[in-house]
Order: structure tokens, then sequence, then C-alpha cells
């Protein structure tokens, strides 16, 4: 058995983390492959590693003196150096780094190197072999990530080794420059590297104990998720759940590798499983909830829309033009809706509503900005019956457009939101099926303080776990479960420690 471990930036900050780090995989024989992160954050007001490396970089591509920026950053390694006790002097390197610097060898390059001392340091503390990312992990001339190919080169380098550090985050383009992934592409590279080992589990590990069903700093003491599935952890993450980032998923479920989230300050912890597929039962009707802001929706209306061929292929070409990828395309009878990303959007908003006039000739178009978009994942028992029957009674109180509710919602968060201080104003309510609930709220009150700051998060947890009627016989993905106005988001903000 082989397992592939990665460490994320508050787990390596310091000598003493590094230590903590060095116990971990010397407790495991079976801890054969780590993955570094760049030194993270030692305390709350500290700066990381990487941004250290991009100020810094910035200053070396207007042309400026950097000295004092790298010497920090050199000290910052030292540190951890000498806390170890290590025989390992990096002179050479920030001799090499200041010489790319001053030859702006780009961001992408300067991002890199975080990652690539810590694994030199972490190599030397462990007596692992170094394998530096830029040899064994590829991307295309277009930056796309080469999956063959490096999984061909990684495969063929890790059976030389029988234990090694890869550092995270980059890889090489096709003329040997340094090619980063997105931020917290580390948890990438663990997955790639778990995939090229044949690993049989993927251990990702980070500040907290699994991803939790809440928020910590709204409900107290929130309890981990013993087990999520891929599907469901990739929604998480892409709604903003920042424990393991959204890519991380695809390498390892190729292969049906289980990623475990475990904390390093504690690790007698078990952490998170994410899973390809399990028969457990969630302990929770809420498994988790994850959000993110910035999206703004254009709402467009005509009479008679829906026995209109062809009209949401006219819309949707005005967007394809302008070169805008939507997020969600709810629709009524007479009406649609598209959600996008707001800062792709607003500078092409004028040209997008022209050609949907053009090509689609709508009666009205609407545009609603400063949205946040929620996504939870439920536990639920899906009952047709129940369903229809809290349609007709929903629709008996005159609430607008047809719609079909979670059992389970009913007297959790839709009543909940009712007896919200203040007038909760349901402007669209529609839900397609029990894997496509759409919620879009808008509340005209003030935002809240003090006491009455987490009420709308407390009723959306603790009244539908209270209310679900009996354990669920099956799961279902909630996608895009809540799209609020912006003063709101802060209620459902999910933090990196949360899920």
């Amino acid at each position: 058995m082989s397992k592939v471990v990665k460490f994320g930036g508050s787990s390596l900050a310091s000598a003493e983390q590094f230590k903590k780090v060095g116990n971990i995989i010397r407790a495991d024989k079976e801890r054969k492959y780590v993955v570094p992160s760049a030194p993270g954050k030692r305390f709350s007001n500290d700066t990381k590693v990487t941004d250290m490396l991009y100020a810094c970089y910035d200053l070396a591509d207007q042309g400026k003196n950097f000295k004092a920026d790298l010497d920090a950053i050199k000290a910052r390694y030292q540190e951890i150096i000498d806390g170890l006790q290590l025989d390992l002097d990096l002179s050479e390197e920030f001799k090499t780094i200041e010489k790319n610097f001053k030859a702006k060898s780009g961001n992408n390059y300067a991002a890199s190197r975080g990652e690539y001392l810590n694994g030199i340091i972490m190599a030397n503390y462990l007596g692992y072999d170094f394998i530096d990312a830029a040899t064994v992990i590829f991307f295309d001339e277009n930056g796309e990530f080469d999956a063959a190919k490096t999984n061909e080169v990684l495969r063929a380098r890790l059976a030389e080794s029988k234990e090694a550090v890869v550092p995270g985050f980059y890889g090489s383009m096709p003329d040997g420059t340094v090619k980063t992934f997105s931020r917290g592409g580390s948890d990438i590279t663990g997955s790639i590297v778990a995939k090229a080992a044949k690993a049989d589990v993927y251990e990702n590990w980070t500040d907290v104990s699994g991803f939790l069903i809440a928020d910590p700093r709204i409900i107290d003491h929130p309890e981990a998720i013993e087990t999520i599935t891929y599907r469901e952890l990739r929604e998480l993450a892409y709604m903003g759940a920042t424990v393991l980032h959204e890519d991380a998923i695809f390498p390892v479920r190729q292969e049906g590798i289980p990623i475990n989230i475990r904390n390093t300050n504690a690790p007698e912890d078990n952490g998170t499983w994410i899973v390809g597929s399990t028969c457990q039962k969630s302990k929770y009707v809420i498994t988790g909830i994850a959000g993110k802001k910035g999206f703004c929706s254009v709402n467009i209306e005509k009479d008679m829309m829906n026995s209109e061929i062809g009209f949401g292929r006219k819309v949707l070409q005005a967007f394809e033009e302008n070169g805008i990828s939507f997020e969600h395309v709810p629709s009524g009878i007479d009406t649609m809706t598209v959600f996008v990303h707001q800062d792709e959007f607003m500078h092409k908003e004028q040209k997008v509503v022209a050609g949907i006039h053009r090509l689609a000739n709508p009666d009205m178009i609407d545009i609603e900005s400063d949205l946040a978009l929620i996504a939870v994942v439920l536990s639920v028992l899906y009952d047709r019956g129940e369903f229809d029957g809290l349609r007709r009674r929903l629709l008996g109180k005159a609430l607008p457009q047809s719609f079909v509710l979670l059992p389970e919602l009913r007297h959790g968060l839709l009543h909940s939101l009712l007896r919200l201080p203040g007038k909760a104003e349901f402007c669209r309510i529609r839900c397609a099926d029990v894997r496509n609930t759409i919620f879009n709220i808008q509340f005209p009150v003030p935002e809240p303080s003090g006491p009455q700051r987490n009420v709308l998060f407390q009723h959306c947890i603790a009244s539908l776990r209270l209310r679900a009627r009996d354990p669920p016989s099956s799961r279902a993905l909630c996608h895009d479960a809540f799209i609020i106005c912006q003063p709101y988001f802060r209620l459902f903000r999910m933090a990196s420690s949360s899920s």
C-alpha cells in the first residue's frame, strides 16, 4: 500500500509545523510521496511567502530595487532551516532567483519558487529524493495541463524513487518556462502524483479536521463531514469551499483513489473521506453548504416565450458572441434568466443586451447585480406525492411561478426565512427537480447585527436537521441551491475551513 501526502501552507509555515509534518510522515511507512506547498501564514497578520514573491517580482518587473524584499523571503526560509537544524544553504538558489527576476522571467516563475524552495527543504529534512515539478508536470502550447505526457513521465520518474518530494503548484511549458496552476494548485499536484504513483490513498493535510458542515465563525463547533462523494465535493469546492481545489478531483477520480482530508495539528482525527460512491448515510439532512459571490442575472421576458422554438438558443448566442460563459439558466413560461460572473459581464453588458434584442426580440430585459450563489449538498428522501402536495399548498398562498420544493425544506428553510426580522420578499422561486433547486430571494431589509446576525444560517442548519422525518434513503445534490442578494452573503460565507 502507498500513500501520497500533500501539506498546505499553514502546515509548513514554520519549523515547528515542519516537525509536526515530519512526525506524521514518519509515523506511517506507506507515506512515500510528499507534495509541499509554500510556507503560509505563521500568525493572523502574517504574509504568505507566495504573496511576498509576487510583491518582490512586481518591483523587479518595474525595474525597482527588490533586494530587501528578496532578503525577507530568504530570511523566512532560513528561519525554518535553522529551526530544523539542517545543514542546508539556499544561497545559490536565491542567486538564481535574483538573476531570473532581473531577466523578468514572469509571475508564474516567481510564484512557483515558494513551493520549489520548500520542496528542497522538505526533501533534505526527510532524507527523500527531490523531484523538480517542472521536469515531470507539463502544460501544452495553450497553457492547458497535459495529462497524458505528465502521467507517462511522472510515473517513470517515481518508479526510480522509493520516497520522493514533488513540489506542488507548478509545471513547465513546452519551451521549458514555468507555468503554475490556479491558486491552491498544490492540491492538483498531489492528485496528479497520486494517479501516477497508483496510490491507494491521497492524504491532503491542512489546518482543519476535514470539511465542516457549517462555518465555524457562525456556528459554534460544527462537526466534520465523515464521507462525501467526488461529485458533491466538486460542487462545494467550485462554490467556494476552499479546503480542496475543485480540479484536484479529476486525476484521482479516474483511478478511484479516495482522498482523505486531515488536520496537521490534530493528526488523530479521522478527517473527511472523499470517495466515488458510498452506501454510508449522512448524519444530517444538510451535508455541506458553500457559497461564491460576484454574480449577476440577466432577466429576459417575452410573451409566449415557451412556444417560440429556438428562443433560448438565440439568447445564449448573444453571450457566446461576446465570449461570456453562463452559470445557470432557469426559465418560466414567459421568462428566462441567465446567471453570469459579474466581472466578466459588466464590461460587455450593453453589447450583450443589444445582441439579445437583435437576436431574440424580447419584451423586456432587466439586470440584477451583486448576487451570491450558494450550493447545498443534501441527503434527501424523494417523495413525489409530498412534492406535489407542498406545491399546491404554496401556490395557494399566491407565491409567484410554478415550482417544486424539497420536502425537507418545507418547514425548514422556507418557513424560517418567513420568520426572519423584517419582510423577506420572494422575487422568484423556481425548482426544476430534486437535483436542481433554485431560489432567487431578495431581502430589502437592512443586514441584522448582534445576536440576529446568524439567524438565517442557524435556521438553514438547525431547522432542516430537526424536521427530517426519516433517515434518508438516497443522496442527491441540490446544485445552485440559493441565489441571494449581496448584503446577506456574509451570513452564508464559507471560510477555508468550512464546507
